[in-house]
């Protein structure tokens, strides 16, 4: 059974989740991207915002934010499962999850960016019906940077 709830980015489940996170993307690229570094946690302290975990028979398999923009635009951060729950429909059902709180806290748009060396992002977020856009800062002139948005 998953389970996709609000989990405090401070908890020691968040953090493992972020870090391998981190690693995850470190691995696939030569120079890290833009913002891969550290997540400031404030980030999704604010209104409007959400950290998320998702959990496989109460194990944590991955986790995605919503980070605003501005009032009309929500940006989706830090989606991951974890390389052996992949597959299996988990970050779709992550990505749903904060597609339907973007809904609720009123944003017009999400947006996000992944990378040129994360095939299963960009087909996931295909999927989802997010479409192509110029990179925004901080990837802008970002090689490695692919950017989407969604309507919503």
């Amino acid at each position: 059974m998953i389970t996709i709830a609000p989990e405090d980015p401070r908890s020691q489940v968040a953090q493992d989740l972020l870090s391998a996170f981190v690693e995850d993307i470190k691995s696939r690229y030569q120079t890290s991207p833009a913002d891969v570094g550290t997540f400031d946690l404030n980030l999704v302290s604010v209104p409007r915002s959400a950290f998320l975990v998702a959990r496989c028979d109460n194990v944590a398999i991955g986790c995605g934010a919503l980070v605003p923009i501005d009032d009309y635009h929500v940006e989706v951060k830090r989606m991951y499962v974890l390389p052996a729950e992949r597959g299996r429909g988990f970050a779709m059902k992550i990505l749903e999850e904060l597609e339907r709180l973007a809904r609720e806290f009123d944003y017009d748009a999400m947006r996000l960016e992944t990378g040129v060396n994360q095939p299963e992002s960009i087909a996931l977020y295909g999927k989802r019906g997010f479409y192509r856009i110029p990179n925004f800062p901080p990837f802008v002139g970002d090689p490695s940077a692919v950017c989407f948005e969604k309507r919503i």
